[in-house]
Formats: structure tokens, C-alpha cells, sequence
């Protein structure tokens, strides 16, 4: 499932978060990558125990806490530290497939990559290029979305950052292990949240809505890990 989700940040947010951005210091952006996506992988990034990471991460992690449609696609179990990445100058990173798990810096935690997200903190119109490009079952998937917007995909997905070719493309980056390890199932609650959702909204108090909840909660019950 691919699925855009807007406006977890607001403006006057970003605009904190490119400031302090700009405070901190950037380094080669291979010093997350594994051996294979080390050699197709070039931007900067901002280092994942630096301050300034780890405070507008935590920031990240409070705006997804109430965000319902983060929660009911994600389905997170544990979610790996917010990163922060910049491409210019011809940045770009080659087509690759994110690393089935992630050791979390000082710390003896592991997160299990289910599922991608990208949080864009540059506008479209500040930069050419730069859109991330993810083949699903339709295709290849272009994604250049308004900053404040995240996009969240299956880690599972072959992807890339086409190259910059004007101005930098800023964004958060990080990786979600979901309760339900499953893309297609995860898929499956997803759209049945939404339309108990819908009914609920639609039909107040219809007894369905019971009904179809217990059978949110049943699947959910049979697939998630805990």
C-alpha cells in the first residue's frame, strides 16, 4: 500500500524545522547505508545521534501519535528514530531495496523495516527533481509531495531518489515495524477501518458498525504480533 498523508507537519512547523536544520552539521549520507545501497547512494544527511535530529524526531513522533490515518496504515509497533537527509547538486539514490532490519544507535533495540515513510520538508517548487520513484503492482509511482506531507510505502519496495537538479530537497526519513507484518493485510484492516469509519459517519449508530468492528478486531487479533 502506498498512501500519501498530509499535513502532519503545518507550515509554521516546517519553517521551525528548516531553521534548525540549518544550525546543524551534515555529513556523507552513506554512513546509514548497507554495502549494496552504499555504492548508489549520494546525499547528505544530518547524523542520527546529533541533538537537532533527535529533537525534531521526537517532534515527528508526536505529530504521527495523533495522526488516525498514520496509525490505522501503519499499524506501528515500533518506529525507528526520524532521520534527515538533502539532495542538491545532482544528488539522487540509485534504485534499491531498504534493509530488512535496522539497529537503533546506543541502544540494544532492532526495528524490523515493514514500512517506509518519507516526510518531505521542501517544497515541490524549491527544487527539480528529487522525486521518489516506487514500483508497485501499477508501476513505478512518482512522489513529489507539498512539505508538511509524508508518504508512507512498503519497505519491501524496490525505490530510488531521482537526481536533483535545481535547489535541495529536504526531508525525514525512517522506517516503521508494524503489528502486522503483512503489506496485503495490513492493506486489508486499512480499508476496513476506513469505511467503519465512513459508516460511522454516515450512518450514526448503525448496528453494522458493531459488527464490522468485531471483525476489524478479530483479523487484526489473527495477524498482529506483539
Amino acid at each position: 500500500m502506498l498512501l500519501a498523508i498530509p499535513n502532519v507537519l503545518t507550515a509554521a512547523q516546517v519553517a521551525e524545522f528548516r531553521s534548525e536544520l540549518a544550525k546543524a552539521e551534515w555529513v556523507d549520507g552513506r554512513v546509514t547505508a548497507g554495502h549494496q545501497s552504499a555504492q548508489v547512494k549520494y546525499n547528505l544527511q544530518v547524523p542520527e545521534d546529533h541533538p537537532v535530529a533527535r529533537q525534531l524526531g521526537e517532534r515527528i513522533l508526536t505529530a504521527l501519535g495523533n495522526s488516525p490515518l498514520f496509525l490505522s496504515a501503519a499499524l506501528p509497533r515500533k518506529i525507528y528514530p526520524p532521520l534527515f537527509n538533502c539532495y542538491q547538486e545532482g544528488g539522487n539514490f540509485g534504485l534499491h531495496v531498504d534493509g530488512a532490519i535496522r539497529d537503533i544507535r546506543g541502544t540494544p533495540h532492532r526495528v524490523r523495516t515493514d514500512v517506509s515513510a518519507t516526510l518531505f520538508l521542501s517544497a515541490p517548487e524549491e527544487y527539480d527533481g528529487g522525486e521518489l520513484m516506487v514500483e508497485d503492482t501499477y508501476g513505478a509511482q512518482s512522489i513529489k509531495l507539498p512539505a508538511g506531507h509524508m508518504v508512507l510505502y512498503p519497505s519491501t519496495s524496490l525505490h530510488k531518489v531521482n537526481p536533483v537538479t535545481r535547489g535541495a530537497r529536504i526531508a525525514s526519513f525512517f522506517w516503521i515495524q508494524s503489528l502486522v507484518r503483512e503489506d496485503a493485510q495490513r492493506s486489508l484492516l486499512f480499508d476496513l477501518d476506513s469505511a467503519i469509519r465512513g459508516l460511522q459517519q454516515d450512518v450514526p449508530n448503525h448496528p453494522s458498525a458493531v459488527q464490522l468492528t468485531g471483525v476489524y478486531h478479530n483479523l487484526l487479533r489473527r495477524w498482529s504480533e506483539v
